[in-house]
Parts: C-alpha cells; structure tokens; sequence
C-alpha cells in the first residue's frame, strides 16, 4: 500500500493554480487538495459546471497531478462563527459587516461545495464548522451547561440542511478538528458527533498538529473514531514553555519567539508520526496524507518539498503475516 502524498493548496492560494501545479510536481508530490479561495477552486462555478470540473482536472493532469478532497475551511467557518467583522475576508465583499447574511452565504456556499466535489469526483469535502461557543471556552464569567447545550444543538440545526445536500451527493464532510470549531478536541469530536445524530456523511479531517499542542494524544483520536477519519493532514506543532511562556499564546502571532507553541515544518515538531502511520494502518484508512504546510520561521518552497520527501520516508504498508506465522504448526 502506498498511499497518495497531496499538498493542501490553502497555504499557496496567492500563486495561480497552474503554477501551483508544475511547483508540486516539481516536490515530488502526486496530487493537490484543493482550497476553495483564489483561483483554486470557484465553488459555484464548479456545482453548476461539469466542463469547469473537467478542467480543472485536465490542468492537474496535465502536471501528472491527481485530486481526491477539496476543501472550504472559510465559508464552513462562517455557518456557526459569531462572524463579527474578523471574518469579512472570507465572503463577498458586499457583506463585510452583515452578520446573517455573511451566514446564509455560507450556508448556500457549503451546499454548493457538495456538489462541486460531486462534479470534480471526489468524495470528500474537508472544512470548517465555525462555532457559536468557542468564546464561551473559559468558564467565567460563569457559563452554565444550558449554554453550551444550545451551542451544540445550534450546530446540528444550521448543518443537518447542508448535509443533505452532502448525502444527496455522495459525499462526506470532513471537520477538521481544530481550535474555535465545534469540535476541537476528542470529547467535543465525540459530542459534535451525538449533536448530528452521528450523520453518515460527518466526520473528520484528521490533523494531528491541533491536538499535538493542547497535550491531546493524536493517537488516540484516531482510535476513538476508526469509521470517521475520511481525510488526513500532515502538520506537525511544537511546544515550547519555558516557565514564561503559555500554551494560550499570549495573543502572539504565530512565528513570534514567546509563543507557548507553534507550528513545525514536518518533522520538526513534537508530533510522533510513525505511531500516527501505525493508527492509520490499524483502522484501514487508505486515502491520502495531505501536506498542509505551515512554518512562520521557513521558506515554504524549501518546507514543501522537505515535507514530501518526510511523509514518503515515514508511511508504510502494514503487515500481511505475523512475523512468527512460520513457526506455527
């Protein structure tokens, strides 16, 4: 088994895909996760149009590239985001400021990322779910259970209509389990999952560099949730308290020296990822491991193909035999 190494494109939407393309050919990539910003992924062109799909398909292959998810971290983020004026960047100009309607933007955008994945292909969508809670994360002033109940359950009801549209396509959303989500940890995955009556269609975008820093074993995420790891990023995270610093950051940006942690070019980090590959293999999972590339101190060029070639050394087949199977009579 050799699974498929893709570059998630978020990181690189200020270069046009086809440049994108022949760069990652050139790391050694075999194919890309497509973001749905820049000129990567137009996601209501690609619901309405087969023949956008065909080329967008034709130019990867062109570079000997495949595609097997897409995703939209931005629009997902705004289903259940306060969205005060933070997240304007992520929809149309005309709404920066508008609260609902930046909402039922993303709502219709979220739909239409089903069926662009649908024309494109591909079965699985990885994303965002933003949530109405994540403020609410430090008990004080005090927050009563009834709060954080309503916040699930708003969760449930803004996503279980766009869902459907998800299980009319035949394609999987993958929450990418992450810090201002609903779900951003294994007891809140694992809740998130109850609040949407464990849809067939849920589940998640595994990314271990998320758990890595707040001291959640990424390992046993995946054993908590073998039937719903549809997709998997390759991101590694690096702790770094020394008595001063914090693991909430201090309100520094990411690549800031007091950070408490920060992100890693892979393999450079904290994250043990042949215990990762060992999970992975146990559950069956076989899709492929994306590169989302993140290191504030690094060249992304350099950080890219350094990433790649780390992924091809560290994944593995598992065995078909035990090892002492010769000795049995």
């Amino acid at each position: 088994m050799s699974r498929k190494v893709t570059l998630f494109t978020g990181q690189w939407a200020d270069l046009p895909l086809a440049k994108l393309a022949e760069m990652a050919k050139s790391f050694g990539y075999d194919g890309l996760e497509l973001a749905c910003w820049g000129n990567h992924m137009e996601v209501d062109k690609a619901a309405k149009s087969k023949t956008y799909c065909a080329r967008k398909r034709e130019l990867l292959e062109k570079h000997g590239l495949g595609v097997w998810a897409i995703s939209h971290h931005l629009a997902g983020q705004l289903v259940c985001d306060p969205n005060d004026k933070r997240s304007d960047a992520f929809a149309p100009p005309e709404l920066a400021g508008k609260a609902a309607a930046k909402r039922d933007w993303a709502i219709e955008t979220m739909k239409n990322t089903a069926r662009a994945a649908k024309n494109m292909g591909v079965e699985v969508v990885c994303g965002f779910t933003g949530s109405p809670i994540w403020h609410l994360l430090y008990s004080f002033p005090p927050v009563s259970a009834q709060m954080i109940d309503d916040g699930f359950a708003r969760f449930a009801k803004l996503w279980h209509p766009i869902l459907d549209v998800f299980d009319e396509c035949g394609v999987k959303f993958a929450l990418e389990v992450h810090p201002t989500e609903i779900a951003f940890d294994l007891f809140t995955a694992k809740r998130a999952l109850e609040a949407i009556d464990r849809r067939a269609s849920f589940g998640f975008n595994f990314d271990p560099s998320h758990l890595q820093w707040q001291g959640v074993d990424p390992v046993k995420f995946i054993e908590e949730f073998p039937d719903r790891i549809f997709h998997v990023h390759m991101k590694d995270a690096s702790v770094t308290l020394d008595g001063r610093t914090g693991i909430l950051s201090s309100h520094l940006d990411f690549g800031q020296p007091n950070r408490g942690w920060d992100f890693r070019s892979l393999g450079r980090g904290d994250v043990e990822f042949e215990e990762i590959i060992r999970a992975l293999n146990r559950i069956g999972y076989q899709g492929p491991l994306s590169v989302e590339w993140e290191d504030s101190g690094m060249d992304r060029e350099h950080g890219a193909r350094e990433a790649c070639d780390f992924v091809r050394n560290v994944d593995f087949a598992p065995s078909k035999v035990a090892f002492d199977a010769a000795f049995e009579k």
